[in-house]
Formats: structure tokens, sequence, C-alpha cells
């Protein structure tokens, strides 16, 4: 038990040096975390945002302390993205399945996580292969029929259809270069 109440030091202070272990011989580890400036990417999707103060006259509220800062962050994000059209029970048929040439569906839900990491990627993909990839997603919450229909177990889901039939399927977040090549195999 001695070991491992030797093995504890609490160092807060100097005046509390009574609290260092007394046997001083003990072989010691160390770990330094040095982080190289430039390392890691520069990330430029937050902006520092200065919102106005709070006047008193403004809040029916009683403040337990002031407003302690007048700056936020906003995020940049929504801005980037890229609005993929829905697809519903009604417009399936003359958007996915009559449609000319290949059409690229993803099956999500409000709820998914990864969902919404992929959404950007599959909106990025609808503005590089536009005229030649039609692009929609379908939320399998509000459309399950569709869903059940294909076989739709897990979101987020990708589905790849020409002339009305299915071609490939890619469960998952996948990286956008899995998505570019398999959307390269179909045109």
């Amino acid at each position: 038990m001695a070991t491992i109440t030797d093995s504890i030091a609490l160092y807060s202070s100097a005046q509390n040096s009574y609290l260092r272990p007394a046997i001083s011989s003990r072989p010691s580890l160390c770990i330094s975390v040095r982080r190289r400036l430039g390392a890691l990417p520069e990330f430029r999707g937050l902006r520092v945002h200065l919102l106005p103060k709070p006047s008193p006259a403004s809040s029916n509220f009683p403040k337990a302390r002031p407003f302690p800062s007048s700056a936020g962050i906003v995020s940049q994000a929504q801005d980037t993205t890229l609005d993929v059209p829905t697809v519903t029970d009604t417009t399936w048929n003359s958007l996915v399945l009559k449609a000319d040439g290949p059409v690229l569906v993803e099956f999500w839900a409000p709820w998914c996580g990864p969902c919404r990491t992929i959404h950007p990627v599959v909106g990025e993909l609808a503005k590089e292969y536009a005229g030649k990839l039609k692009c929609f997603k379908l939320s399998t919450d509000d459309t399950p029929s569709i869903a059940t229909l294909y076989g739709i177990r897990s979101v987020p889901t990708i589905m790849i259809f020409i002339n009305g039939e299915k071609k490939d399927a890619i469960i998952g977040a996948v990286p956008k270069t899995t998505l570019t090549a398999t959307i390269e195999k179909f045109l």
C-alpha cells in the first residue's frame, strides 16, 4: 500500500511541500507533449462574431452573473453546402425511375449523424457531375415505403439507378473518392 501512496503526488504550491512523497529516490515518469507550430491544418470554417451586449431593460429575468463576453463563434458551414433536391413517394417514378441517365439517391434520416457528414459530399458531387448525373436525397423517415422496397436497413445508403434499375449501393459514410470511383463506373 505504501508504494501506491508514495507514487501519488499532489504538487499544488511550494507552501504545500508536505504533500510531496517522502521517497525521492524512486524513478519518475515525465511525459511532455509538444505541438509544433503549423503541424495541424488551419480550419477556417468558424469566425468570431461580436454579439450585442444585452441591455438590462431587454430581459425580464434577473442575471446571476454579468454577460461573460461580447464575442461568439458562428459556423459558416451552412454557406458552403449545396442543397440536393428531395425525392418523395409522389416524385419517385418521374425523377428516379423514368430519368434519362444515371441517378444517385442518398437515403438518409434527420437523426443520423453520419448522414449529416455525407450531405456536403453529395452536394459537391451533384455540382461536379451536373449534366451527367442527377442527385437526389430521400428521407427514410418521411418515405419509408420506398426505403422498404429497396431493402434499406441502415443510413446513409447511396444507390445509383440507370433507366430505373438499381445498379449499385454504397452503405455508410464513405470518403468522396469512393463515391467518385463508383459513379465513374456508370458514366
